[in-house]
């Protein structure tokens, strides 16, 4: 028998075996992703199918909370600006879409579109009135909704960002259809990533390794300091502060005896720092 044969026969009774699994129903997400990673292994399906498949899929057990943009580093328009204030900050950032608040940031009255601000610009109305007659309409989600569920609705709505609430009606945050795919598309981890449930973990020499989304009050209680827990909630705010714009990875600060190294970042947040107490 020749060995293109003898392939092809293995080729098919491996597939006769994947019908068969998904026949029978596989009792849960691991032995469903177990079957995938072995289709992958044979060469039924490539890394990138894999990775969509184990992207899609974790997006089901994922909450907006996981993943939201929180309101310390969230880039917003206060609505008694004038448009020549802040017009700068739009260009330099880049983004889209920004909330517009009113006297707190738990007061958004709307979204506003950067490309609608071009229009106005071309038409010589770039006024306060006229920014207010453009406002999109703010969208509100809990923190505890689904990312599967979130992206479903952003497709429906056609909205792009969601103003995200805690469950006393303040704003937690925002989060944006971009963030959403990320998680099926994107590359949500790097090599500094971990696993654990936790939020800092040492790695040694004096050294850890920080998400930007812990609490400053947590943060105070591992390394026993004392930062201002009034004006932001996580560390990754109060870092921002530092750097007074958003830092680029492998950047450095220091303040309060430590010294922060970015290390994931994009040109919306903070995700990720190490630090070092400062000698």
């Amino acid at each position: 028998m020749s060995d293109d044969h003898s392939s092809s026969n293995s080729s098919r009774s491996w597939l006769d075996r994947l019908s068969q699994a998904f026949s029978g129903d596989p009792k849960n997400k691991e032995d469903l992703m177990q079957i995938m990673r072995e289709a992958e292994t044979r060469k039924v399906i490539d890394s990138d199918a894999l990775s969509l498949i184990e992207g899609a899929m974790q997006v089901t057990d994922m909450q907006v909370r996981e993943i939201m943009i929180p309101r310390a580093q969230m880039s917003v328009v206060k609505a008694n600006q004038s448009p020549q204030e802040y017009t700068s900050e739009i260009i330099e950032s880049a983004h889209s879409r920004y909330p517009v608040i009113g006297e707190s940031r738990d007061e958004v009255i709307g979204i506003l579109l950067a490309k609608d601000l071009l229009v106005l610009s071309l038409n010589s109305e770039l006024n306060k009135s006229k920014v207010q007659d453009i406002l999109r309409p703010a969208w509100f989600i809990p923190e505890s909704k689904r990312l599967n569920q979130l992206l479903k609705e952003f497709k429906e709505n056609r909205n792009h960002m969601a103003i995200v609430v805690d469950e006393y009606g303040g704003v937690a945050g925002l989060v944006t259809i971009e963030d959403v795919l990320e998680q099926i598309v994107g590359e949500i981890e790097d090599e500094h990533d971990f696993d654990e449930e936790g939020q800092i973990k040492c790695t040694g020499d004096n050294q850890y390794i920080v998400k930007a989304l812990t609490t400053i009050e947590e943060f105070n209680e591992y390394f026993s300091t004392a930062l201002n827990e009034e004006e932001f909630d996580t560390i990754g705010g109060l870092v921002l502060k530092q750097f007074g714009r958003l830092p680029k990875r492998g950047e450095s600060v220091t303040f309060n005896g430590l010294q922060v190294t970015i290390l994931n970042a994009d040109n919306r947040q903070i995700r990720l720092m190490q630090i070092q107490r400062a000698a």
